[in-house]
């Protein structure tokens, strides 16, 4: 037989395109339309359907951007369309390639009733099925015309991303409002089409199955008239009935389809916008669940299910209802998809909280599988934080980006910093939109890594980012793959199903252990500063808030806030959304964060206050509060006491210039350029820097990365640096004691104040940068004298280390890494540790020096980026950096030193000490909370873990007089598989594993 194959491929695309897909809607007449623009902000659903809309016509442009729009269509259906199936199409302007990205709508019914969203694949409305003619039609849609932020020329600046910039013209044009009969016979034609059309693309040219179809689709189109579709194409469909019949073979590999609608709860667009993206998808997934049988839809994210519930009552009553149903499903068990690289550990694990009991308390539903598939990065500390929260599962999908290395598993078993290993899956259909094309479903099944050992796998189906979820034509097409002869089974299932089903399957799973680093977006770590010390501060002040609360409580009957302290925890949990906190939204989200920061500020400073001044009392003695985990100058950790500092600090002028800090046990030099060319460790007689190098040394680079401008930093970048060396001044500070540095370059200006504090080997370095740079990169540099083939930095709820070395791709590519409060590189018997109070990226290095072939390790803090989209004025203004240089440290004092900078203490007039309601005498066991139980029962909660990676004993001992003492979850539930933990009085001896962690609740006898 001649080839002919290419002729038949060829025709079947132009008769789609051309004939039969027009013919799904073979006849319609317009609708009238009106329209009313809202003013301002949105508008409740009241005021837009009173509000009076003047005509518009299809074809006129309308929305300026972020604005919204309330069109009125009416018009009567035929009555020669009696009997027939009739729908509103309601095109807005819509670009069919950017669903989530563009206008859309939610509609609603003449009494606020809503009926379904609209999006660029979604612009129908059904009026009915059939109809009896001559039914007048009448609906009302709030239209938001969001402008287009990432469009096809992707990157470039603009400055529609904030509503104060964005201009007031026009954003779209208005396309289509017709009444249309809708022919469900060639609708299911084209989907029986493209099913066979896509999956005979992906079969092999020598089988015959591809052949066999070519053959069907030959005669299906030879069936259809091309004058008359809509009477030919049930004939055509008849052609087809054989090859869709044909069974998979038994060896195909199996997807668990779950309907599925990612929705950034910010990105490309501000908080409030997400709140309606929502409504519109849910709106249309719960209409789909009750026209479709099969399907099944699960949304994560507890923050969207509370808007739903919060304002879209209407909506809500039917999300309900499905979930009841078992068919619309809670998923993943957090307040938002976060970033997880760098919310601290109390933060991490308050995601689990109020995610999870959200799901409880609406829905009786707990969530066994955390649900992350956009996330940029899974930190190594989490394993143990799903598992502590009470679930043993995880999905993501983005691991698929890394640019370098292959991830080689799609199923496998993590394993974290303390040992827990937690059940994992990456969709090998890499998209967390699948649409259910040919290509896609091909593309799992032969990219799948565990064949031969497993063969099932998740597709997360519908459009998503900006929402819109999955569509009738995906269930459509998922209909025919249920079971169909070369392609992989395609079955609708919840989370749940899928997770059980793959474990039973796959039980000696194979294992990765540590972080699962994302070999992409690495400059999330950096972009957008402000947003990451508002995140930073905010998580330290809820903890404050928290202890100094539950402290007052106890002690003296202090109200503890406990409605407050839940809203400002759920304000901070939403701001570290995988868009905000990395940097990435447009400056609309992050100039919010800014505002939403100092707000959460000024509540929890105003709680703490009270706390404070209950506990201390009337008087004239001034107390240092510590709410560290670790006692400082004679302060226990947790209480208030008269602060004691032993030592002095010397300023003397250095030989050759500069100046010399000295305080007995760190003697520092600081050159003519202010740059650090000595940090002598007097007790260790050791240096710090190294030979022949400077240490506090600002590094700027050109930063301009391929795509990705707010997500990405290049390797390239390091190819060009500019040591910044020249100064404006270098001068004793106010104080007589600080060395005050002052640095101009560019359009920027840099003041520093270096200081060494009174007994403690710790060189302060407080940065002022005024940054007015594009496209740059700021680092501050100390390469240190210190050989080390590894090193240490904060995650939650312990440490991970990395190699210092590029042996492989796999360590060359973590060239910008995620640290907490402290990065800690040490030899045997001697290290260092870089703290920050608000910094996240750095990157390490080694080189061997020729004069005396010792090793140079050399850490830099990223401190600023400039990238110019989405926000073209990112980071743009003054910042305020503080880190600190600790020679002689071991791991201890890294932690140590790592809470002190973040958690100044705060100094109170008042009469008494306070005794920490909790003590621990081992300084390797960290205590991360104190609080009072959520339930508001009054007990104590006291969360805490190991810190430095080793085994520990250690007695906790209660301030107050303690009943009953239970080991919990997460969210303070008994756990029925610990022993009891062993106690004399108020005393409760501890013995944990490496970063084991634990949250003990005790009642109050």
């Amino acid at each position: 037989m001649h080839d002919d194959r290419t002729l038949v491929e060829a025709r079947l695309k132009r008769v789609l395109d051309e004939r039969i897909r027009p013919a799904v809607y073979p006849e319609s007449v317009p609708l009238e339309v009106a329209v009313w623009n809202a003013p301002g902000e949105p508008v409740p659903v009241d005021e837009g359907l009173a509000a009076a809309p003047e005509p518009i016509e299809v074809g006129a442009r309308w929305g300026a951007p972020w604005g919204t729009s309330w069109f009125r269509v009416t018009g009567t259906v035929p009555e020669a369309w009696a009997g027939r199936t009739v729908e509103a199409l309601l095109d807005l302007g819509f670009d069919e390639n950017m669903p989530g990205f563009q206008c859309e709508g939610l509609v609603y019914r003449p009494d606020g009733t809503p009926v379904k969203g609209l999006n660029p694949r979604n612009q129908w409305v059904r009026i009915g099925a059939p109809v009896e003619g001559g039914e007048r039609v009448r609906l009302h849609i709030e239209a938001a015309s969001n402008p287009v932020i990432l469009d096809y020329h992707p990157f470039l600046p603009t400055r529609l991303g904030d509503k104060e910039t964005a201009g007031s013209e026009p954003q779209y044009r208005l396309e289509r409002m017709d009444l249309a009969v809708f022919d469900e016979t060639v609708w299911q034609l084209v989907n029986d089409l493209e099913v066979l059309g896509e999956l005979m693309a992906e079969l092999p040219v020598e089988s015959a199955r591809r052949w066999d179809i070519l053959r069907a689709v030959e005669r299906a189109l030879d069936a259809v008239d091309l004058q008359d579709v809509n009477g030919t194409a049930e004939a055509a469909r008849s052609q087809l009935r054989d090859v869709l019949a044909a069974p998979a073979v038994p060896s195909a590999h199996r997807i668990s389809a779950v309907g599925h609608a990612h929705i950034d709860s910010a990105w490309l667009w501000p908080l409030r916008e997400t709140v309606r993206k929502v409504a519109r998808t849910t709106s249309n997934m719960t209409a789909l669940l009750e026209d479709e049988p099969d399907f099944v839809f699960a949304m994560s994210q507890a923050q969207q299910w509370a808007w739903v519930r919060d304002h879209r009552p209407e909506v809500w009553a039917r999300v309900k209802k499905a979930v009841a149903d078992g068919r619309f499903v809670p998923a993943g068990g957090m307040w938002v998809e976060s970033d997880t690289n760098m919310p601290g550990s109390e933060a991490m694990a308050r995601q689990f909280v109020h995610g999870k009991r959200f799901f409880l308390d609406e829905f009786g539903v707990e969530n066994d599988e955390a649900w992350l598939p956009d996330t940029f990065g899974f930190a190594a500390g989490l394993p143990q934080i799903i598992k502590a929260a009470g679930s043993k599962w995880l999905l993501t999908q983005k691991i698929s980006w890394s640019q370098t290395n292959k991830f080689p598993h799609h199923t496998f078993r993590w394993e974290g910093i303390d040992g827990t290993r937690i059940f994992t899956h990456f969709p090998p259909v890499d998209t967390y939109n699948c649409s259910m094309k040919g290509s896609e479903i091909a593309h799992a099944a032969n990219n799948f890594k565990d064949k031969g050992v497993a063969r099932h796998s998740l597709a997360p189906t519908g459009w998503g980012d900006g929402g819109g979820g999955t569509t009738r034509e995906m269930i459509a097409k998922a209909a025919r793959l249920r079971d169909l002869e070369g392609s992989a089974t395609v079955v609708w299932e919840t989370p749940e199903d899928f997770f059980r089903k793959a474990e039973a399957e796959y039980p000696d799973a194979p294992v990765w252990v540590g972080e699962l680093y994302l070999e992409l977006h690495r400059a999330t770590l950096t972009s957008q500063a402000k947003t990451k010390q508002g995140n930073r501060r905010s998580e330290h002040l809820l903890r404050e808030a928290e202890l100094w609360a539950a402290t007052a409580a106890v002690r003296t009957g202090f109200p503890y806030p406990y409605e407050e302290l839940d809203r400002l925890w759920k304000t901070v949990l939403l701001h570290q959304f995988h868009d905000i906190l990395p940097g990435s939204s447009i400056a609309w989200v992050h100039r919010e964060a800014r505002r939403t920061y100092e707000r959460v500020a000024e509540e929890l400073g105003a709680v703490i206050d009270a706390a404070q001044h209950a506990l201390a009392g009337d008087g004239s003695t001034e107390l240092v509060f510590n709410s560290a985990p670790h006692g400082r100058d004679g302060v226990p950790a947790g209480g208030a006491a008269a602060q004691r500092v032993d030592g002095e600090v010397g300023l003397a002028p250095r030989t050759g210039g500069g100046h010399v800090l000295d305080n007995g046990l760190l003697r520092v030099e600081i050159d003519e350029r202010g740059l650090v060319v000595s940090a002598y460790d007097l007790e260790a007689e050791r240096e710090t820097v190294a030979p022949g190098r400077a240490a506090n040394l600002l590094q700027i680079h050109p930063d301009f990365p391929n795509m990705w401008d707010a997500w990405d930093v290049d390797e390239f970048y390091r190819n060009t640096v500019t040591d910044l060396v020249d100064t404006d001044e270098v001068a004793p500070a106010e104080d007589g004691v600080s060395v005050r540095i002052v640095r101009s370059f560019g359009a920027s200006r840099v003041t520093q104040v270096l200081s060494l504090a009174p007994g403690e080997r710790r060189l302060g370095i407080d940065t002022e940068v005024d940054w007015h740079e594009t496209e740059k990169f700021l680092k501050l540099a100390f390469p240190l004298d210190v050989h080390a083939e590894r090193y240490a930095s904060e995650t939650q709820f312990g440490h991970f280390h990395r190699p210092t070395h590029t042996n492989t791709s796999w360590e060359s590519a973590k060239f910008e890494a995620c640290n907490h409060r402290f990065v800690h590189i040490e030899e045997p018997g001697w290290g260092v540790a870089l703290v920050n109070d608000s910094t996240y990226g750095h990157d390490v290095t080694r080189t061997v020096r020729d004069s005396d072939s010792g090793t140079t390790t050399t850490v830099r803090v990223s401190l600023l980026r400039a990238p110019r989209f989405p926000d073209p004025e990112t980071d743009q203004g003054l910042h305020r950096f503080r880190h600190a240089l600790v020679p002689g440290a071991a791991i201890g004092d890294a932690v140590r030193e790592g809470w002190r900078i973040n958690l100044p203490e705060r100094r109170v007039s008042g009469a008494r000490e306070v005794a920490p309601l909790v003590t621990v005498d081992q300084d390797a066991v960290v205590v991360t909370a104190v609080k009072l139980a959520d339930d508001g029962s009054g007990d104590v909660v006291v969360r805490f873990h190991e810190s430095r990676g080793g085994r520990t004993k250690a007695t906790l001992t209660a301030g107050f007089e303690a009943g009953e003492v239970t080991v919990t979850d997460l969210l303070e539930r008994p756990l029925t598989d610990a022993a009891p933990p062993t106690r004399d009085g108020d005393r409760i001896s501890l013995r944990l594993r490496p970063f084991e962690l634990v949250t003990l609740r005790l009642t109050r006898a």
